[in-house]
Parts: structure tokens; C-alpha cells; sequence
């Protein structure tokens, strides 16, 4: 069995949480996709896209705050390293079908680690703050289907989920 350094654990040998060594890791680029989807009533998404809804620009001020989100990932989890992002994009798309917003949030960076928890970190707090805009409106809003979609680079390469809402 290897020792818990050699699995990049966030434990020693101790079991004591500590943040994982990388210094010895290459850099490389790195990026990683992350979804959510925020789901709510049809009026709820008229307003949206009609820009008809008390806070203003809900999908504007969503997009901020995913970026924002992104930038302090390892303020808000614990054991993430802080980053030198070279990109962050949020694109959120209403979607009539669902009913909702789709949120899609991709990262990139030239580190030694990855990106995917700024990617899920940003898709997160900009659902978070769709709801947030628009909780008058519709209480029954759903945050749904938040997950990893796509990383790539370090030493595990490339990987795609197959299937994604």
C-alpha cells in the first residue's frame, strides 16, 4: 500500500489534515470545466432573460461572482492552494427546456495543481447567487446537476465526463 504522500492525500501518516506538497510537481496548463444548473418557474426565467426582476442584471451579477468565487477558492475550502488564474469564464444560458440557467464555469492556470475546484467553486457561487437575485421571485428554485465536466493537463491528463445535464 503506498504512503498517503504518494496518493496526494490531504493527510499524513498521522491522519492530521494538512495541504498537499506539490513543489516537486512540474508546471504545466492546466483547465477544468465545471456545470450547474439552476432550475425555476417559466416567469421566473422571462424575467431573467426580459431583465425584468428587482435586483437588476441577474445574470451580470451571477457572472461576477463566479469569477469572484474562482479567485478565492482557497479561502472558502480549506485545503486548496491559492492560484495564479490566467482565465476565468462563466457562461450562463437560459434554457426554456429546463426551465433555468445553465451555468458553465471554466478555469486555467500554469501551476502544479489543477483547477477543478475553482471550476465547481465558481459554478456554485454564481447558482448560488442566481437564486440569491432572484429567491422573491420563486423560492422553489432548484440547484441541480453541479459536477465536473472536463480537466486537463497535470500528470493524469485529460478527462471528460460523458454524459452531463
Amino acid at each position: 500500500m503506498p504512503k498517503n504522500s504518494d496518493c496526494l492525500t490531504h493527510l499524513d501518516d498521522a491522519g492530521r489534515a494538512h495541504i498537499v506538497d506539490v513543489s516537486e510537481k512540474a508546471v504545466t496548463a492546466r483547465e477544468a470545466a465545471a456545470t450547474s444548473c439552476v432550475r425555476m418557474q417559466p416567469a421566473t426565467l422571462n424575467a431573467i432573460v426580459g431583465g425584468d426582476t428587482p435586483k437588476g442584471d441577474v445574470l451580470a451579477v451571477a457572472r461576477i461572482a463566479g469569477i469572484q468565487a474562482a479567485k478565492k477558492c482557497s479561502e472558502l475550502i480549506p485545503l486548496c492552494h491559492p492560484l495564479p488564474l490566467s482565465s476565468v469564464k462563466i457562461d450562463l444560458v437560459p434554457d426554456e427546456d429546463l426551465p433555468g440557467v445553465r451555468i458553465e464555469a471554466t478555469c486555467k492556470v500554469m501551476g502544479q495543481t489543477g483547477v477543478e475546484m475553482e471550476a465547481l467553486t465558481a459554478a456554485s457561487i454564481a447558482a448560488l447567487t442566481l437564486y440569491d437575485m432572484c429567491k422573491a421571485m420563486d423560492r422553489g428554485m432548484t440547484i441541480e446537476n453541479t459536477q465536473l465536466t472536463h480537466k486537463l493537463g497535470g500528470v493524469s491528463g485529460e478527462w471528460q465526463r460523458e454524459h452531463h445535464d
